[in-house]
């Protein structure tokens, strides 16, 4: 459920503190937050923003495409690596036929497509 209009969204006080300052003085420093929930406002354009993901802090550069968003969006907690043991498999079958000289297992025929009825 979104969040309610006449609430407007939600922004960390000291983060909007940092942009506030860091706008007004003009600076690029980097702004570093724990703030996942954090919305990226339009006035954060063209700020760097770090953002904790639980082990590291990953940098988040805010352009006009991202507001409205999540800083949390862009910044991931969890790797995903790849089904190691089913790839394995079968690359390990796939180089035991080839190196027996017997023909690769060929995938699963596709069903023949029904004949078309007789036009009358």
């Amino acid at each position: 459920m979104a969040r309610s209009i006449k609430k407007g969204p939600f922004v960390d006080k000291k983060l909007a503190k940092r942009v506030a300052q860091t706008k007004k003085a003009n600076q690029t420093q980097i702004i570093r937050t724990y703030s996942r929930s954090s919305t990226i406002t339009p006035d954060m354009i063209g700020l760097n923003i770090n953002v904790y993901n639980g082990k590291s802090w990953v940098t988040v550069y805010v352009t006009d495409n991202l507001v409205g968003h999540k800083l949390g969006e862009f910044a991931p907690t969890r790797i995903f690596r790849t089904h190691f043991n089913a790839d394995k498999r079968a690359a390990e079958a796939a180089a035991s036929a080839t190196a027996s000289g017997a023909p690769a297992p060929a995938a699963a025929a596709a069903p023949a497509a029904p004949a078309a009825p007789a036009a009358e």
